[in-house]
């Protein structure tokens, strides 16, 4: 059983859970996942590393509560147990010398972006990020991207903050760091992965985006998670999760991401507490 050390929710709808898992942690590299279950016979869903500490023995991931899973593991406490938090998964995200870095995030990804701009960082490169979402209450860990960051920028749909609308605007935002552009890693939904992907493309700069697919074992066995880049079939948990955005097939990955949408997020839209269920049942007697 595994430890959950801090469990809190960051900004809406998004929460931090600290695990201790020292194995992991001593292994962990940018750009790898773990596996985590609520429970005895839950589901194992896949969980971006957002950062971890060796030293501690502890390992970071940002959840979105979007599901019935999901849900489960955001209710967790500090001081429960999981049954399971396996990994590091999948290849660690490639650290080079490219020059000028953008990091482009949102979501769950600007947890994940984290340890992949503070390795680039670390190598040299000229970092720069940009943080998107919906409005400026849903951003979170700027301090920390920041401090990783030559230059930060923000793209919100309600114009709360930097650029207002979504990430079709990349190009704006690039040119305002008035520099010119290696090298771009997206991490966040699929959405957002597949158009930043379409504003770089036209631009001929190299992009890499961690993909999310619907896992099951994450070591390659169950075959769930295949995605088609560069129109070969892949194994985003063995292959990837880095993959050239330019060469995903995001159609396909869409489609696939739906696949049990209905089975997931109808337990929240029909579920109610047990003491809700014990009034009615009163009510009614």
């Amino acid at each position: 059983m595994f430890e959950v050390l801090e469990s809190r929710m960051i900004v809406p709808n998004m929460h931090q859970l600290v695990f201790d898992a020292p194995a992991v942690a001593k292994a962990a590299q940018p750009g790898q996942f773990i596996i985590v279950r609520a429970e005895e016979d839950g589901e194992r869903i896949p969980l971006s590393l957002s950062d971890w500490d060796a030293e501690r023995g502890t390992v970071t991931a940002i959840v979105m509560n979007a599901g019935n899973t999901t849900s489960k593991i955001a209710a967790l406490e500090t001081g429960s147990r999981v049954p399971t938090v396996v990994g590091p998964l999948g290849n660690a995200s490639e650290i080079d010398k490219f020059g000028s870095v953008v990091c482009l995030c949102g979501c769950y990804g600007i947890g994940s972006i984290y340890p992949v701009a503070r390795a680039l960082k670390a190598k040299g490169n000229t970092v720069y990020t940009i943080i998107e979402g919906r409005s400026s209450y849903l951003l979170y860990w700027e301090d920390k991207l920041r401090a990783v960051s030559d230059g930060i920028a923000h793209i919100t749909r309600d114009g709360t903050i930097g650029f207002k609308g979504h990430v079709s605007r990349l190009g704006e935002v690039m040119a305002s760091f008035n520099d010119r552009i290696d090298r771009v890693v997206i991490n966040g939904c699929t959405l957002l992965m597949k158009r930043g992907s379409d504003e770089t493309r036209s631009m001929g700069i190299k992009t890499i985006a961690n993909l999310n697919p619907i896992m099951i074992d994450g070591t390659g066995m169950c075959g769930v998670c295949r995605v088609t880049v560069g129109k070969t079939t892949k194994f985003a948990c063995v292959d990837g999760p880095d993959f050239d955005a330019h060469e995903v097939d995001w159609e396909e990955l869409f489609q696939r991401r739906k696949s049990y949408v209905p089975e997931e997020a109808r337990p929240l839209r029909t579920s109610r507490s047990e003491k809700h269920k014990c009034r009615s049942m009163k009510a009614g007697a």
